[in-house]
């Protein structure tokens, strides 16, 4: 369990680390919500299924959205 829990905790800075180097804000948002899905599985293992479904919910799918429809009515790549 232990190794699990840090391969993600690994996986979830690489993502952090990506979505701030990324151009393409796209490509950001999907990283970022990576990280986001990863933080929502972390809080299943610490035994917080209500916080990991909001986490999933609102983290994850609802900024992700929110994201993306704001990228696609600018534009899509920084200047």
């Amino acid at each position: 369990m232990t190794l699990v829990v840090s391969f993600l905790i690994v996986l979830m800075l690489v993502g952090a680390v990506a979505a701030s180097i990324f151009r393409d804000l796209i490509s950001a948002v999907i990283a970022a919500t990576l990280v986001s899905l990863i933080a929502s599985i972390l809080f299943y293992f610490l035994q917080a299924p209500d916080v990991a479904m909001a986490e999933a919910a609102i983290g994850a799918a609802l900024t992700a959205a929110i994201f993306i429809i704001a990228i696609r009515r600018t534009k899509r790549y920084e200047e």
